[in-house]
């Protein structure tokens, strides 16, 4: 008799377990179901550390730690850059990251704060480098370009070529890469090239390294964002709202700073970004 009920006492609390797993199942289906899914595109490019065409880097980090944070599923798709600002424009995508501010760009999506956009909200700063042949007498004071006798490059969509021009030099913007920039510019078809920090060094420390050189001033220093579509912010001002806050306190948290200081040179600081 006392093994009987010892055997039912057993098997109640197995049955017990049993609907309790499930409801565990169950109630982590229902959760992953009412998460809402976002839809971010980025350039089909390496630029370390901040991001790599397979889905590796700090923007990465930080977005999947605010995915985390908010429980929000972020689809990253990789495309060309005018792709992916094109996709945003026709709300295709919910979203693209990292995006530097140009107020033209608030025909394609929002920043966060609008025309003057928060920069408590960024999701990092980054810098433009100068490269030039060595030998040339190419230079940047910080506020003038000086002995340039050609065009001078940049990447195709690039807002850095709005610096360019508001320096009153001729731009060259017919590249996708930083590489093809410094083949023009050591054929002489380029007096410079504007390329970010990530790939000036790289660049630098390449087989075209003996032959070029960056000047040590930044052409230009500032803020990207995650530039959400129109339709998400008008549809949706409070996801919209909780997602760029999130951003901000990750970015100020312990964990993603951890991951940023090991892996941003101290040096020379920043990558690029379009």
């Amino acid at each position: 008799m006392v093994a009987g009920s010892a055997g039912r006492v057993k098997g109640m609390a197995a049955a017990l377990a049993a609907c309790a797993g499930l409801a565990a199942v169950s109630a982590h289906a229902m959760q992953a179901a009412a998460a809402p899914k976002i839809t971010l595109c980025y350039e089909r490019a390496d630029v370390l550390p901040w991001r790599t065409e397979d889905g590796r880097g700090l923007n990465f980090e930080l977005l999947k730690l605010v995915g985390q944070r908010e429980n929000i599923r972020f689809d990253f798709q990789s495309m060309p850059w005018k792709r992916c600002l094109a996709q945003l424009k026709a709300n295709a995508v919910d979203g693209a990251f990292a995006v530097s501010f140009k107020s033209d760009r608030r025909e394609i999506g929002e920043y966060p704060g609008g025309a003057a956009p928060d920069v408590s909200k960024r999701m990092h700063v980054d810098r433009y480098v100068l490269l030039r042949r060595k030998g040339s007498n190419v230079d940047w004071d910080g506020k003038t370009l000086s002995n340039v006798d050609g065009a001078v490059g940049a990447q195709l969509g690039y807002s850095v070529t709005d610096v360019l021009r508001s320096l009153n030099v001729t731009v060259d913007e017919g590249s996708q890469r930083s590489d093809e920039l410094v083949r023009k510019l050591l054929a002489g078809r380029l007096a410079a090239a504007a390329v970010g920090g990530s790939d000036a060094r790289t660049l630098l420390a390449g087989p075209f390294g003996p032959q070029i050189e960056a000047l040590p001033r930044p052409l230009i220093e500032k803020p990207y964002f995650l530039l959400l579509s129109h339709q998400l912010v008008e549809r949706q001002p409070e996801l919209a709202r909780r997602i760029w806050n999130a951003v901000e306190a990750v970015r100020n948290g312990e964990q993603y700073r951890k991951l940023e200081k090991s892996e941003v040179p101290a040096a020379a600081g920043k990558g690029k970004q379009p």
